[in-house]
């Protein structure tokens, strides 16, 4: 309980410093400004840098880049977690969200030595460390050493729609994710060819089995290629 009021104590002194308000602002907005810049670039569908491919954090990026949606998913991540961040009443949930993403631009910059965000990021997580200590008074009851009320009593009563429900919901994300792709690189070339006996074009898709596993082509531009290819037929 003393450090718990110690910390509520530092955190209700920050909080009444007009000065540390001031330089909140400034990290939120510059944040906000390096996120939603960044994440445009990927929402369009543009290479975020002209590294070349041979580059460390080039040929990742490249990697990236030929995801298909998951580049626009990252792109829109950092764009929400920016704009919520410009928000007092979002600021929170901003940061929290920041977090995780920059901590990985992090560790990635760190990992491969790339310059051009060696210095920025690490910055740039002491700065969302900072907002997420800004808003301490909200986030201290997930800290370990917060004890939250115990429940009074103990409700016995089996949830059978609970469970039934949660049970109806993983059968049909099963059956989604199991008849979404009408083609799937899998693991090996063998396996890939495997399903091309019952594909509607088993040729093109004996060549994106080949493009993925023998070629080394990016699969974005091998699944685009068997798409013209089936509907051409």
């Amino acid at each position: 309980m003393n450090l718990i009021k110690k910390l509520d104590e530092l955190h209700l002194w920050a909080r009444q410093n007009k000065w540390l308000g001031y330089f909140t602002i400034f990290c939120r907005l510059s944040l906000a400004a390096g996120f939603i810049m960044a994440g445009f670039v990927k929402v369009k569908g543009e290479r975020f840098t002209n590294l070349s491919n041979n580059q460390p954090m080039g040929h990742y990026l490249e990697a990236l880049y030929h995801t298909g949606y998951y580049y626009t998913f990252v792109g829109i991540l950092q764009m929400l977690a920016g704009a919520l961040l410009v928000f007092r009443r979002t600021a929170t949930l901003g940061a929290v969200l920041y977090f995780p993403i920059i901590l990985n631009i992090l560790i990635l910059s760190l990992s491969v030595r790339f310059e051009g965000s060696l210095l920025s990021s690490p910055l740039m997580v002491l700065a969302n460390l900072y907002l997420l200590c800004w808003d301490y008074d909200k986030l201290k009851y997930i800290m370990p050493y917060y004890r939250m009320p115990k429940p009074v009593g103990t409700d016995k009563k089996f949830p059978f729609k609970f469970f039934a429900g949660s049970a109806a919901t993983i059968a049909i994300i099963i059956f989604i994710i199991t008849h979404i792709y009408n083609i799937m690189p899998r693991n090996t070339e063998r396996d890939c060819k495997r399903q091309c006996k019952n594909n509607i074009n088993p040729h093109a898709c004996e060549v994106f089995c080949d493009d993925i596993h023998n070629q080394g082509k990016p699969f974005d531009q091998s699944l685009e290629a068997y798409d013209r290819a089936v509907k051409a037929k």
